[in-house]
């Protein structure tokens, strides 16, 4: 199964005061992630939101750091799925440089819940081959 691939540039406000870019600007490019890797399946946020009342719940995220990226850089990003269960998945993301040296890995679990109940919901099933495009389980 394909990851989702695309590029990120780098800009002077996510530099922090070391001279790389901040911690905290990940956060923000997982989000981009898994907006482009949920439009990749063929869906929109808003047709899950509103249509199906079904919100996506960050409840962890896990990132290492192994290098550091700077102003000069362009961020790789890979994302895809690498678990998914009847209320949950796994996403999971790298982050690589020019190189191509892996500077940054990822992992964000997903909890998908009813909007009127608030409550885990098993309504994301209905998108499961929407999942399974992006599916790449981990090898142990």
């Amino acid at each position: 199964m394909p990851k989702l691939k695309f590029i990120e540039p780098i800009y002077t406000y996510q530099i922090d005061f070391v001279g790389h870019v901040n911690n905290i600007i990940y956060i923000q490019w997982l989000e981009n992630a898994r907006i482009k890797l949920i439009e990749a399946m063929g869906l929109t946020i808003t047709q899950i939101a509103k249509e199906d009342e079904i919100l996506p719940v960050i409840t962890s995220t896990e990132i290492h750091y192994k290098k550091p990226f700077f102003l000069s850089d362009k961020v790789h990003i890979e994302a895809w799925v690498s678990e998914m269960f009847h209320i949950s998945a796994y996403f999971k993301f790298r982050f690589l440089n020019d190189k191509g040296e892996v500077c940054s890995t990822a992992k964000q679990k997903v909890l998908f819940i009813d909007k009127s109940t608030m409550g885990p919901s098993r309504k994301i099933t209905k998108y499961k081959e929407n999942f399974e495009k992006f599916l790449i389980p981990d090898s142990n």
